[in-house]
């Protein structure tokens, strides 16, 4: 491959957002754009009124990369916004490059960015560092073809993720169809709390993960913001016996996120991974009575009227947040009969078998799409 090696600095410009405090936050005028907009870990907006330079100004259709904490690449997609710190906003003032070629450029070379991080607790690549990574820059044409070809393989591997959310909605939508709208109670039923439908209620362990662990160790991290798990980064622990029942999980579960940003603070799921696992202190172990269904709690606390409710009572400390056991066996929900709550596990269960052979699509035309993005960047794919 015979491509011009160039540094990033020369192919654009990268503008660090405004240092927004929460002071200046308001409830109206333009959205501040945060990392969690971003990845969509959080539906909370903020805005702001006042008057800083155009340069912090984002219009639909701008690039954006985060390079703290979640390192990644991002078209800009609302209305017009303000950048909050940790998010260069490009701007394409240094040569004549395709923009969607540079999009897939920054995708190929993230894995290397993420190695050149910096900091144990929060993530980060130092613009010094980014403006000075060397990339391939094949000639525009090369890049459009490039580009062309990367599209099509992006687009089958975005539709398979949007028919896994599809089905993410579809159990929102029987959780409704089922038992009505929480806030409303349409169809009459008793309303009592959290509590009334647990037998036990737990904190995990606080023990740090090793390496040489035996368990298993879930994490705050490892539940997903809709209650799914994401295995991803599994660290493990070792466990006393007299431990085992305490800090391990079994099938059926409900745990719960007790601490985490306020966005995130509440975010559920039901254990159903079928190995024994450990769970750590900033989780809570539920098990239910005969008047209750985990999947059912599960359902009501990841709707969004649960979510509202979370974030609305969670206290904020120092940053985090937090909703300790009694106060989430406090939490008020209907009551409906468990033989209808037991309906609603088989409608989950039903929905989670056939996002498993989505899951399997997701991972083939990932796997498409990661190669030919390799293939692109090593000049195999179009000379």
């Amino acid at each position: 491959m015979s491509w011009e090696m160039v540094k990033l600095g020369d192919v654009a410009s990268f503008v660090n957002g405004y240092p927004f405090k929460p002071s200046e936050w308001a409830t109206d005028g333009l959205e501040i754009i945060r990392i969690q907009n971003l990845t969509k870990s959080a539906s909370e907006t903020n805005y702001f009124k006042g008057t800083i330079s155009d340069k912090y100004k984002i219009s639909k259709g701008d690039i954006l990369i985060s390079w703290s904490a979640t390192i990644d690449i991002f078209v800009w997609d609302g209305n017009d916004a303000w950048l909050n710190q940790h998010i260069f906003k490009v701007v394409f003032d240094k040569i004549e490059i395709n923009k969607q070629f540079f999009i897939y450029l920054i995708k190929h070379i993230l894995d290397d960015m993420r190695k050149e991080v910096h900091g144990a607790t929060m993530q980060h690549i130092t613009k010094d560092k980014f403006d000075n990574l060397k990339v391939p820059l094949p000639p525009l044409p090369v890049q459009k073809r490039i580009a062309g070809i990367l599209d099509v393989a992006d687009a089958l591997r975005r539709k398979d993720r949007e028919l896994h959310k599809k089905y993410d909605e579809l159990a929102q939508a029987i959780f409704i169809d089922m038992f009505g709208d929480p806030v409303k109670n349409e169809k009459g039923w008793e309303v009592g709390k959290i509590g009334d439908l647990a037998r036990e209620v737990k904190y995990g362990t606080s023990k740090p993960a090793d390496d040489n662990g035996l368990f298993p160790y879930l994490r705050m991290n490892n539940i997903t913001y809709s209650g799914e798990w994401d295995l991803t980064n599994l660290k493990f622990i070792n466990l006393q016996e007299n431990e085992y029942e305490k800090y391990t999980l079994q099938n059926g579960d409900l745990v719960f996120n007790r601490t985490n940003s306020k966005e995130l603070v509440g975010k559920t799921a039901v254990f159903d991974l079928n190995q024994v696992m450990a769970f750590a202190g900033y989780l809570i172990r539920l098990r239910t009575n005969k008047l209750g269904n985990p999947y059912y709690i599960s359902g009501y606390l990841n709707s969004k009227h649960g979510k509202e409710t979370l974030f609305c009572m969670c206290k904020s400390i120092i940053g985090m947040a937090n909703i300790n056991a009694r106060e989430l066996q406090e939490i008020s929900i209907m009551i409906p009969p468990v033989i209808l709550q037991n309906k609603f596990e088989e409608n989950i269960k039903l929905i989670k078998k056939i996002r498993l052979k989505i899951d399997e699509q997701i991972i083939a035309s990932s796997s498409i799409f990661q190669t030919l993005l390799q293939q692109a960047f090593k000049g195999e794919l179009v000379q």
